[in-house]
This record gives structure tokens, sequence and C-alpha cells, in this order.
């Protein structure tokens, strides 16, 4: 474990909760280290990784967006999508990594140098730097090809044998660097077969996190979705989380217990219902962890969640676990 005065944590996930947790904790002094899923394949991530080849952007600039210290206005412009045209639904965060990957030749490079232009605190690392699409093989023998086919499902639910990474990649060697050189490590919240899992079937992960010395926290989605995890409970997934990590590995497990405005339910009713907690275990901590309502995307082809976590309230919990180290 680092032993030095600034604690370290490693952040492991994929796109809208990677960016809520870093943006709350960027705010305290921490060595933080985002590793990002490379299996994003829909929208704007979608279009470039099949045009030009380029490794998927789109989680990547969420996370240096979440750590910049830049202006608002250069924020602002990474998350600019466009409207119409030739680009329409291209972010420019998105072209601009891209654009940065063809000129270094190394999508490493890339987000080295879009987190120079964006003044990041911390780190993003791409959990592997290897072109991988994700499959899910569900009960009934469907294969669904990459991650926005997997998003879209509606059939997961009605369980699935396997879920995999193809080709089968290799970890980036920073990451194992990273994990195993960790003082916290936290795993979501976020979706649970599309940003989670694929970080965890990259060889080597599951491994380096069982042999860190780091304590390790499971960050509990507020809703669940319905064709996918309808009805899940807490220890669902766990549950999942566990089977492919090899054994229960969490120290602490963050549950949101602030109930929304009955109306909210209401408007999300349709996407699915909210994570009920069916835990009783002393690694259980509960706290009231809801955002405000957040803006869809209209141009997003991921129906972004209308319940969120709110990043202040979430840090606040997590570094009450940093102080305890």
């Amino acid at each position: 474990m680092n032993r030095a005065s600034v604690k370290k944590v490693v952040v492991i996930g994929g796109g809208t909760g990677n960016f809520v947790v870093l943006k709350g904790l960027k705010k305290y002094p921490l060595d933080l280290t985002a590793i990002v899923s490379m299996a994003d394949d829909g929208g704007s991530t979608g279009i470039l990784r099949d045009e030009l080849g380029v490794l998927p952007p789109g989680d990547v600039r969420q996370c240096l967006v979440a750590l910049s210290n830049s202006s608002r206005l250069m924020r602002s412009l990474m998350n600019y999508r466009f409207e119409n045209g030739g680009l329409g639904g291209h972010s420019f965060g998105n072209l601009l990594l891209s654009a940065l990957e063809k000129v270094t030749g190394s999508f490493e490079k890339a987000v080295e140098e879009a987190g120079k232009i964006l003044y990041i605190r911390g780190k993003v690392i791409p959990v592997t730097t290897h072109q991988v699409r994700l499959k899910m093989v569900l009960n009934n023998r469907k294969v669904l090809e990459g991650e926005k086919e997997v998003y879209l499902s509606k059939e997961i639910d009605q369980g699935y044998k396997t879920i995999y990474l193809e080709p089968f990649p290799k970890v980036n060697p920073r990451v194992i660097e990273e994990i195993q050189t960790a003082d916290l490590i936290v795993i979501g919240p976020g979706g649970l077969h599309t940003s989670l899992i694929p970080n965890l079937l990259v060889e080597g992960v599951c491994e380096a996190i069982a042999q860190s010395d780091a304590k390790k926290v499971y960050v509990v989605n507020l809703m669940n979705r319905k064709g996918q995890t309808t009805g899940y409970k807490t220890s669902n997934y766990l549950g999942e989380l566990v089977r492919y990590m090899g054994k229960d590995l969490f120290d602490h497990i963050l549950i949101n217990v602030q109930k929304p405005a009955k109306e909210l339910i209401d408007v999300y009713a349709e996407e699915g219902d909210l994570v009920e907690n069916d835990l009783d275990d002393e690694r259980v901590v509960k706290a009231d962890l809801l955002g405000r309502l957040a803006q869809e995307s209209k141009r997003d082809f991921l129906k972004r969640n209308l319940i969120r976590h709110d990043s202040k309230k979430l840090a606040e919990e997590l570094i009450k676990i940093v102080d305890h180290l």
C-alpha cells in the first residue's frame, strides 16, 4: 500500500459513473487515477472507431473533463456535440482525442496530451490499448455484438451464458501498476454489463485487485435497467461482480438510501426501478447520495439516467473511508 501522506485512489469503471466519482474527489488532496473501459462502441465513439480505426474516446473524454481544472469554457468545448451536418452527433472532445491519437501514433499519448491541455488533476488510463468488442451470449443463444447492443438489450434479465471481450485483450501494464500501489480502489457506479464487467474481463485486472493491499469500495447503482437488471437488489449486483472477480474482495459497499420524489420515479418507470438494499452486512455504508435531476442529451444514443448520484455527497462518503486508511 502507498504509505505517502497523499492517498492514492484508483477509480475503475466507464463514462458517467467515473465522471461523478472523479468530479467530487478532485476537490480533495488525493493522487487520482481513472481506469477506463475500452468496450464503448455506441454513438460518436462507435463511428470514430469504425471509420478511423481509433480506440474509443467517449468514456476517456468524460474522465478528462471530470478531472479538468481548466476553464468552464474549455470543459464545455470538450463536451460540445455538433447538432447537424457531417459532424452531427460527434462531440468535439471525441474528435480531438481521435486526432491526437492519429498525430501521436498512440492513444495513451493522446490521452496524456489532452490531459495537459485540460490541466487535469490525476491520470486517465485505458484498461487496454487494444481494439476490443464486448460480446454476450444469452441463454436463448442469441449473441449480442458490441457494447451498444448489450446496452440496448431488453433480454439480459432472462439470463445469459457468458460475456467476453473479443479479441481477448492484453492489459495496459500501467493499470496493474496503479492498482498495486493504490490505497483505495473504487468500482462503480456504472452500467454493470457495459462499464464495470468489461474492465474485469481484461486479463490480470482481477488478479491485481485481489493482490492489492488497497481497501476496495463498491458504489452500488441507484437504478435498475429494465430488461437487464430488472428487480436486482444489492446482492444481485454484488454477485455479478464476484462472478468475474472470483471472490468477494470488497471492504465497503456504498449504498444510497435517499428516495427520489415520486414524480421522478414515475418519470423513470419506463427505464427501471430503484435498487433496494437486501444486505445485512457490516460492510454496508448507507448514505443520502442523490443528485439533482440530470438533463438528457437528445443527440446521444445512450438514454442517460435521469436520477444520478451527487458527486459532492459521494466524495464525502469516500473521503471518510480514505481518512481511516
